[in-house]
């Protein structure tokens, strides 16, 4: 039997091809190997459970080197993770600059994050805004085998990690008043269709209160830096430099600062600078704009890491955003607070503060806020002033001296007070000049006039907080001619209306020699403040 098998085997491996004999051989090895292996890769998986989980895994809390995420607080929705995976893991979500922040996002993301986990893992605390595509190693055995004692640590928060931390927790703040969550406030609580959303204002201001910090450079000599004119119509850069050197939102320390103010005055800059004799007489004006901002930039690191995103400039001069061009960052980055907000010169609501343009005659608002009431003004509507601009020759030509109700002049007479007659007119025209900017709707609101609005391409002060049209009236200039037609359809009692919000709404345009909540200074803050929350200077994000 055995041997008719050998003969037989014999026989077909003599007369098989090549191949197949080859495959016959393979076969068996094959077979073998796959046994081998598959039972050396069981013993691994046990021996070494590190191979089988993550570095980062979610929410795990099983094997030698996992990691387990701390539990988020009530409401958060999960943001604690997220804002883990976004500052440590180096993912792609961190941008250097996040402009135009949608404020109807999640809450904020919690302040320190507890993480279990091997030691001698090196701790990652972002230094720079700067986007950086980084990765993260599996550690080594030694380092993973060897368990921690105590393996809780406390991730370390840079200085600007927390600021936007804190921020972020104001933006929920504010989402939260928008919802219809008031707060108590024993002095005043903005109410009334004056403002878009008093709930979310007052909130927002309280927040502003609690914890906004401006850092102002040192740099620069007076008079061109930190010095400006307290009156004339340029005040407000005097007032607000001079304000911001002793208010309690100014810092010291540049670590805690939300905002960077640059000190200097465009009206100074143009009294002590401007020469008309060169062919570029903006030239000498620009370079001091130009070297000052790279001076600061070179000797601290807060321009160059946002790129001038949490940097502010003042001015009522109407050259102002002509000299913010001096650097483009300046112009397209940082926020600008200018009394000529003017959308055809590049004014940017979203990123750009509108402030008032006062004219303070003796550096002071003695004798210029009252007036009668509505009852006792007999005069509909009056403007006196020269031929600047192209609105005001249009104004003239159609009701200077035509019209007793309608009191249109180029000049007053000399025995004629200009405030006495404001105070005897139920609507006081504030037309542009040459630029929009104007003192006559402060003048208006201190008069208690209802101020006309006659303006192209105007961004009012404060607008994104008050709601001008319940307090003013808008004409276009092709309306010019049925002004008194316009004014005369405006029932009595509405104009009650349009007076009494206007009285309260005035409040927020009061310059006062130290200063109180909610007047110019202060609205004027809460306007960078505004912008600086619509801001995000690295890479904290919702889910």
């Amino acid at each position: 039997m055995d041997g008719g098998c050998k003969r037989r085997v014999c026989s077909w491996w003599k007369t098989s091809s090549s191949s197949t004999r080859l495959l016959c051989f393979l076969l068996p090895l094959m077979v073998v190997f796959g046994v081998v292996g598959l039972m050396g890769s069981q013993s691994s998986s046990y021996n070494h459970p590190w191979v089988r989980s993550s570095l980062f895994p979610v929410y795990s809390n099983h094997g030698a080197g996992s990691v387990k995420q701390s539990t988020p607080p009530p409401g958060d929705g999960g943001v604690a993770f997220e804002f883990w995976r976004t500052v440590a893991g180096g993912g792609d979500k961190e941008k250097a600059l996040s402009a135009d922040y949608n404020l109807n996002r999640s809450a904020a993301p919690p302040l320190a994050v507890v993480a279990t986990r091997m030691p001698h893992v090196e701790e990652v605390v972002e230094s720079s805004i700067i986007s950086k595509n980084r990765s993260y190693g599996i550690p080594s055995s030694n380092e993973t085998l060897i368990l921690s004692s105590n393996p809780r640590i406390e991730r370390k928060f840079s200085s600007l990690e927390t600021l936007e931390a804190r921020l972020q927790r104001s933006r929920a703040s504010i989402r939260e008043a928008n919802n219809g969550n008031g707060t108590y406030d024993t002095d005043y609580i903005p109410n009334g269709p004056i403002y878009w959303n008093p709930l979310a204002f007052h909130r927002s201001y309280l927040e502003m209160e609690k914890q906004f910090k401006v850092y102002v450079y040192g740099e620069g000599e007076q008079p061109i830096f930190h010095n400006g004119p307290c009156g004339s119509i340029y005040s407000m850069e005097g007032n607000f430099i001079y304000k911001m050197e002793t208010t309690k939102f100014r810092t010291r320390e540049p670590e805690n600062a939300h905002v960077f103010f640059l000190p200097f005055s465009v009206a100074s800059i143009v009294h002590f600078i401007y020469n008309k004799s060169p062919k570029d007489h903006w030239l000498p004006m620009k370079q001091t704009v130009k070297d000052y901002v790279y001076l600061v930039s070179k000797k601290y690191p807060y321009w160059n890491r946002s790129l001038g995103a949490d940097h502010f400039m003042l001015a009522c001069h109407d050259w102002g955003p002509e000299l913010s061009k001096s650097v483009p960052w300046l112009f397209n980055n940082s926020i600008r607070a200018l009394c000529n907000a003017n959308m055809s010169e590049g004014f940017q609501p979203s990123k750009d503060v509108s402030i008032p343009e006062i004219n303070l005659p003796g550096r002071h608002t003695n004798g210029l806020i009252g007036g009668p009431s509505p009852s006792k003004r007999p005069i509909l509507v009056f403007f006196a002033g020269g031929l600047h601009g192209p609105i005001r020759p249009i104004l003239l030509q159609h009701w200077e001296n035509k019209d007793q109700d309608v009191q249109v002049h180029k000049y007053l007479p000399k025995d004629v007070s200009y405030l006495a007659m404001m105070r005897k007119s139920r609507y006081c025209i504030c037309p542009s000049g040459y630029e929009v900017a104007s003192p006559r709707m402060v003048e208006a609101l201190y008069t208690g006039c209802v101020p006309v609005l006659i303006k192209d391409n105007y961004v009012p002060p404060f607008s994104d907080v008050l709601n001008w049209k319940s307090f003013s009236v808008e004409i276009s200039v092709t309306e010019i001619p049925n002004l008194k037609q316009i004014l005369t359809g405006i029932s009595t009692r509405q104009y009650i209306r349009l007076q009494r919000r206007g009285v309260l709404a005035r409040r927020h345009f009061e310059v006062n020699l130290h200063p109180k909540r909610y007047d110019v200074f202060h609205m004027t803050l809460h306007s960078i403040w505004l912008r600086r929350l619509n801001i995000r200077l690295h890479g904290i994000e919702d889910s």
